[in-house]
């Protein structure tokens, strides 16, 4: 009886054992590492970050062409202070004056984006005090309209109406890469720790087959069927199984935090992969994922900004050209008087009219010399949009067939991994017969474990050209619709 007890305590140890142990495991699988990823990463954070920078950029933007109301004044403006003062004989007196001027200024303008030019008006109010000689005076604009137009001259309004909704665009396009490039990040950490445990699952297997076999070894060296030089081997064999126990196991703690720091994972447990799936039921048409890119990519909106910015900058080449001209137009009402009321009870008009110019003479070619730059720069930006076109279009191409050609590398990969674990039972089954080396069964050993870190690249290469492909073309062609984040 006390053996039965004893064996009953051994057996609950265990359990609870390695009830502990699941306790402490957290299982997950590719897509949920990828979304963890996506919420939790730092990479997300700063992604969310830069893409409001650019919204609130692009409200900076849109509030250039709207009505700005602004108020300004100076309340007090109080002065005591000796001023030079001529004498009807031509010396002069200095006098103590102490006074205050405030003024208060009311205004409107709106720009024009159609000819640059500005409309703007005005109602202002000031008060003078001559405290020396106990006088006060107000004067005022009860309201006044002008409009100040630039002649010949760049039009900055009308050109950022061109590229700035293109900018926002390509910001909005670029945050969802920016996910997409997460998803490409997260993937690889994944693998990477995957391909650590399945080491450390190859090596500690092969450790046991090796100990097993050296036992096994031993029993037909004492009966003298084996040679001292096959027990070394072995014994090298187990040395060398010991130490890569020992590498899979480092490689795995390292790749165990590569991935919980990059997804933002603060769980202590310990990590076990699941195996993502080795086909995904989606087809992919190099003409399709070429369409959608050029539609939804970032890239593909800054090849229209890049020639806009282009013209732009020929544009205002030849608009900054030295001439300067600008027609500037006024009509109000403006009075003074002792009181406020004054003011305001019937002003007489006021008018102004002026064009000013600056006109270059000579400017020694320069500004021959920037029309020009800019129109070779024009011409650059062309062919190189044309070159990167053509490059971001083999990339998809290319793209396409790999994924093709990676779901056909699974199979071949699959196939090889089952051939050499076969193989290897066989090769193991024949040494313990007596019918094979030493040296064909590390052969079978290398051959096996090599089969099963193929497989586990293949499916990395396989989901790092699907999880490619999302981020190229911004197209799920699992549920065939665009992704929108």
């Amino acid at each position: 009886m006390s053996n039965y007890y004893t064996f009953l305590v051994m057996l609950f140890a265990c359990l609870f054992n390695q009830a502990i142990a699941q306790s402490d495991t957290l299982r997950l699988n590719l897509t949920e590492v990828v979304a963890m990823a996506k919420e939790k990463s730092i990479a997300a954070k700063q992604a969310a970050t830069l893409k409001e920078t650019r919204y609130w950029e692009w409200m900076t933007y849109r509030s250039n062409y709207q009505p700005q109301l602004s108020l300004k004044g100076t309340l007090p403006g109080y002065s005591k202070s000796s001023i030079a003062v001529q004498q009807p004989d031509g010396t002069i007196d200095f006098r103590q004056v102490r006074n205050n001027n405030s003024s208060l200024d009311l205004s409107f303008s709106q720009q024009i984006t159609q000819t640059g030019g500005t409309i703007f008006g005005t109602t202002s109010l000031q008060r003078f005090d001559d405290f020396d000689r106990n006088t006060t005076i107000y004067n005022g604009v009860p309201y006044g309209i002008g409009y100040a137009q630039p002649l010949f001259q760049f039009n900055t309004l009308k050109w950022d109406r061109r590229i700035a909704p293109l900018k926002y665009n390509e910001s909005q396009q670029a945050y969802i890469e920016s996910m997409e490039q997460i998803s490409i990040n997260a993937s690889n950490y994944f693998f990477e720790l995957l391909l650590a445990q399945v080491d450390l699952q190859i090596a500690e297997t092969n450790r046991r087959n090796t100990a097993a076999i050296q036992q096994i070894a031993n029993t037909k060296f004492e009966m003298g069927k084996v040679s001292k030089n096959e027990i070394l081997q072995l014994q090298l064999e187990a040395l060398k199984a010991e130490k890569a126990v020992g590498i899979a196991k480092r490689d795995m703690e390292v790749a165990t935090y590569n991935l919980k720091s990059y997804t933002g994972l603060q769980s202590s447990d310990q990590i076990r992969l699941s195996l993502p799936a080795a086909s995904i039921a989606m087809k992919v048409v190099a003409e399709k994922a070429l369409a959608e890119a050029f539609q939804n990519r970032s890239d593909a909106i800054a090849f229209g900004r890049r020639l806009e910015e282009a013209r732009r900058d020929v544009a205002k080449a030849k608009g900054d050209n030295g001439l300067n001209a600008s027609l500037n137009a006024k009509l109000g009402f403006s009075k003074s008087g002792r009181n406020i009321s004054s003011v305001y009870q019937s002003p007489k008009d006021q008018q102004l009219l002026e064009l000013t110019l600056e006109i270059p003479i000579l400017d020694w070619g320069r500004q021959k010399s920037r029309k020009k730059t800019a129109l070779a720069n024009q011409q650059f930006t062309q062919y190189s949009v044309e070159q990167d076109k053509q490059n971001f279009t083999q990339k998809i191409i290319t793209e396409v067939n790999l994924f093709e050609m990676m779901k056909d590398q699974i199979a071949l990969n699959a196939k090889a991994e089952q051939i050499a674990s076969e193989k290897y039972l066989i090769a193991k089954e024949r040494y313990v017969l007596g019918n094979l080396s030493i040296t064909d069964l590390s052969i079978a050993f290398q051959e096996n474990d090599q089969a099963k870190r193929d497989y586990i690249n293949s499916l990395r290469d396989f989901w790092a050209a699907y999880y490619q492909l999302r981020y190229l073309s911004l197209y799920d062609f699992e549920k065939n619709e665009k992704i929108k984040i």
